[in-house]
């Protein structure tokens, strides 16, 4: 038994007590939300009810789940605590280093050989701290959670900004960097600002091309990337009961591309029969006894506006096809509308591949509605346009779609399965030709757009959408097709329309795998050694970072003033810097490579205040470094939105960078860097971003006698021997500036 059947007992047992007790605290009903956040409050129940977007709160939450490329940090970060084993359960999961290039074996055998070490090092610290290991080729994290570990009324952290994909299944799932996951695997309660609440209510029913996939391409075109920052976003309706487990995962899953700390859904008959399929029939039927419990109450679903922050209604029956892009996630567009945009936008309308799977869509409800599509090709005589390939989220899924024909299918129009990996997604992608940087458009069923991010080349147009959309547009070679009102010529001049999609929730025979991939820990790992090879490249021990010296920072360089998005991609680059992940030092060497300098437009180029030249933004940071400097980074809107790589915080932190200033922070990063000791601050009045010049240097004051809730001054030194200061906001409590104090939190646990 994979899942832990004790420990949600447990959960099951409380949980009808500690809401019954929020409910008599706030006096009224409750949102699923607030029924599952006070069920993990640390300690004793609070007198007051917390305040929405305002109060700071611990948590205990239920479990961790790693991916291979962020645990490798957090495991060294959690190596460094002293701890003999996890307190909580914990998984690692080997998904983001396999690279897709010629297919799922031959990939699969290149990654064991390629990132042996690796893959050598997750597997034995595992094996010592209690830590479940999923091998390489076993899936990717979010699929293996919801298929395992995920449970209706739970609460987990994942060093992944998707781990929300989990509120498929009505948990609570949070995406965070490894310095909070080490906080929860040590046993010590686990802080969040309590999340405001956006409720979506779902009516009515999708029919034909419409799929899951668009309900929240249609909300990220609603919120923008920024638009659910600090809050969580809970669906409930009769819409929401008609869409499947998976399907209401996929919802959540993409909820990361807005913002939103998690998205959650009510446990239903869907999420039971899910359960029942992947093994699970005893969680289903400990969850039915607690139904009311695992849904939002009916009287909020009655009047939602008196209970929300925000409410959005969505009538799933008239819900259109959508398609989103390109290089940001939230640039949306219905797919009748689209073929215009791609007009009126020179869009290259040639479609070169076309890429369905991720995390987000490659359940076998997804896989079965892409093949339908496919299948049509072969069968009304449609040659196929354009590159195909097909990612599985997990060996069960692989093998199920083996078992019953489904790779035969795709492989029948020239499609490749590629290895129960994260592959193209996260720019693991050997794409022949990317180099030259050629204007070309892709289409995929993934999350995430941003430039660079699948192929290396700032010139691939990435559009996303539904697995079947995506596959439909993949026949007929051009982003300008419209499977629903469009016809396509065949072989013998004919004109003809493929078929509306045609899908299975759940397999009819039932799952099935040969080997899942899991691999269960020592039960006393006390004996077990952990080495790491000190010439290693890709591994390193890590060293506690320097405290702060209770002074007010002055003299700092400006390293650079960003234009625009910076994501972090833009500061912390997947793609070949994920070998690296392990090795703070040698990752330090693509900081904010990616980010456009403000003052010359430029990428990885910005003046070097001692030398007086252009230079990589590393190489500024390290002369800063080595000459005893530290030096500031100057952020745009959402700076830090994507990804909960903290390697992204602690770059910076090792490369000398003391302050981002930026006009708003994304959630997740914004916590890591406070994790990491570095002082993440905002602009008081947005305006003053402009005040800041090329050759800056600049002090930060009001740290010496630091308050709660009280502004910091910034004053800045400009060349010309004038200086100027502006307010800027600090955003920490007592306990978060305890890391600052301490160099960073993981120090405090040392």
């Amino acid at each position: 038994m994979l899942f832990d059947l004790n420990l949600i007992k447990s959960v099951y047992a409380n949980l009808p007590e500690k809401v019954d007790g929020a409910r008599a605290l706030l006096g009224r009903p409750l949102t699923l939300t607030e029924k599952i956040l006070y069920a993990h409050i640390d300690g004793a129940f609070p007198r007051m009810p917390f305040e929405r977007g305002n109060s700071y709160v611990d948590f205990n939450p239920d479990r961790v789940a790693m991916q291979d490329a962020t645990a490798q940090m957090a495991l060294l970060q959690f190596m460094s605590a002293g701890k003999s084993r996890v307190a909580v359960p914990s998984t690692v999961h080997c998904d983001h280093l396999i690279q897709a290039k010629d297919g799922a074996v031959a990939d699969l055998k290149e990654a064991e050989i390629t990132n042996k070490e690796v893959y050598d090092f997750l597997a034995s610290v595992s094996n010592k701290y209690g830590i479940g290991f999923w091998k390489p080729g076993a899936g990717i994290i979010h699929q293996i959670v919801l298929e395992n570990y995920a449970f209706p009324g739970g609460m987990m952290v994942g060093t992944d900004s998707h781990t929300v994909n989990a509120g498929g299944l009505g948990m609570v799932a949070i995406g965070v960097g490894g310095a909070d996951a080490v906080d929860v695997m040590v046993g010590m309660p686990w802080e969040l600002k309590f999340p405001k609440l956006i409720g979506v209510k779902l009516t009515g029913k999708m029919n034909g091309w419409t799929s899951a996939k668009d309900v929240i391409l249609k909300i990220a075109g609603m919120l923008t990337v920024s638009g659910g920052t600090d809050a969580i976003v809970e669906y409930f309706g009769e819409g929401a009961d008609s869409i499947s487990a998976t399907g209401k995962g996929t919802i959540c899953n993409m909820g990361a591309e807005i913002g939103a700390t998690t998205s959650i859904f009510g446990y239903d008959d869907n999420m039971a029969r899910y359960l029942d399929a992947t093994g699970r029939s005893q969680v289903a039927s400990l969850a039915n006894g607690i139904k009311d419990y695992l849904r939002t109450d009916p009287e909020v679903v009655a009047n939602p506006e008196k209970y929300f922050d925000k409410v959005i209604e969505i009538n799933l029956s008239a819900l259109e096809p959508y398609i989103n892009g390109p290089f940001t996630p939230d640039k949306a567009w219905t797919i009748s509308e689209f073929a215009k945009a791609v007009e009126e936008n020179d869009y290259p309308e040639r479609l070169d591949v076309g890429l369905i799977g991720s995390c987000t869509n490659s359940s076998y409800e997804d896989i079965t509605r892409a093949a339908s599509v496919a299948k049509q090709a072969g069968a009304k005589h449609i040659k196929v346009s354009s590159q195909f390939t097909i990612t599985p989220g997990s060996e069960m899924i692989r093998y199920t779609m083996q078992r019953d024909g489904l790779v035969d299918v795709f492989n029948n129009i020239g499609g490749v399965v590629l290895a129960n990996a994260c592959g193209p997604c996260i720019g693991q992608w050997a794409r022949h030709g990317a180099e030259k940087g050629e204007r070309n458009s892709i289409i995929t069923s993934f999350n995430r757009n941003f430039a660079k991010r699948n192929d290396g080349n700032p010139n691939t147009f990435a559009f996303v959408a539904s697995p079947e959309v995506v596959t439909a547009l993949t026949i007929a070679g051009s982003l300008k097709f419209n499977p629903l009102t469009d016809t396509l010529k065949n072989a013998s001049g004919e004109e003809v329309m493929l078929d509306e999609p045609a899908g299975f929730e759940l397999p009819v025979n039932g799952f099935d795998v040969a080997d899942n991939g899991y691999q269960a820990p020592a039960e006393d790992g006390s004996g077990l050694v952990v080495s790491i090879d000190p010439a290693s490249k890709r591994l390193q021990e890590l060293k506690p970072f320097h405290a702060w010296n209770g002074k007010n920072l002055k003299g700092l360089k400006l390293l650079i003033k960003v234009k625009g998005k910076c994501t972090t991609d833009h500061i912390s680059m997947a793609g070949p810097w994920l070998k690296y992940r392990g090795h703070l030092e040698n990752i330090s060497q693509n900081m904010l490579i990616g980010a456009t300098n403000f003052f010359n437009g430029h990428t990885n180029s910005v003046k070097n205040l001692i030398t007086h030249k252009y230079m990589p933004v590393p190489d500024a940071a390290k002369t800063y470094r080595d000459a005893g400097f530290l030096s500031i980074v100057v952020g745009d809107e959402n700076y830090g939105e994507g990804s909960s790589r903290e390697h992204a915080a602690m770059e910076p932190r090792f490369m000398g960078v003391a302050v981002i200033l930026a006009k708003s922070f994304a959630r997740i990063h914004q916590t890591n860097l406070k994790k990491q000791g570095v002082l993440a601050l905002t602009f008081a009045y947005k305006s003053d971003y402009d005040r800041i010049h090329e050759d800056d240097v600049v002090d930060i004051l009001g740290l010496e006698s630091f308050e709660v809730g009280r502004n910091l001054t910034v004053l800045l030194h400009h060349a010309d021997g004038s200086t100027e200061s502006f307010e800027a906001v600090q955003t920490y409590n007592d306990n978060q500036f305890e890391w600052f104090k301490a160099g960073s939190a993981l120090n405090l646990i040392r």
